[in-house]
């Protein structure tokens, strides 16, 4: 079993896992589509809605989780240099492990207005837990 001081790292590692199977799951879509001769392999602008709902969903599932985890590591790696690796920090970063993949799942699922509901009360878990994190770091750093 890991170290409670290891436990943001894990949750990064996690995090970023996740992140890389959003990934796979877009590039397997679309290395099918350019391979059956149905796409171009320029035929996927970003930022421009491709492919089906389904698609489109797993599209912006990958690059929201790719946004969060730059702020997610940037806390995470913080946190370990100035040895807030345990306690209150820690718990933070576990829920966010779990609450990405829930908000992800959920867009995934379903682009209905009570799927977008859910998924933006486990994107609000993140972002709480986020400024949870920076304010322990800057109480850390501050002395208080």
């Amino acid at each position: 079993m890991p170290e409670m001081s290891s436990t943001p790292l894990i949750a990064l590692t996690w995090f970023a896992l996740w992140t890389l199977i959003l990934m796979g799951n877009v590039a397997r879509w679309r290395v099918g589509q350019v391979l059956a001769g149905k796409a171009k392999s320029d035929s996927f602008p970003a930022g421009i809605k491709h492919g089906s709902d389904a698609e489109w969903r797993a599209n912006r599932a990958h690059a929201n989780a790719i946004e969060n985890l730059v702020v997610f590591a940037a806390l995470v790696l913080t946190g370990v240099a100035a040895g807030i690796t345990a306690g209150t920090f820690a718990t933070l970063c576990l829920v966010v492990a779990i609450a990405r993949p829930v908000q992800s799942i959920i867009h995934l699922a379903s682009g209905s207005g009570q799927a977008t509901n859910l998924r933006f009360a486990a994107f609000l878990v993140q972002f709480v837990c986020f400024i949870w994190m920076a304010v322990l770091l800057l109480m850390h750093f501050y002395g208080m």
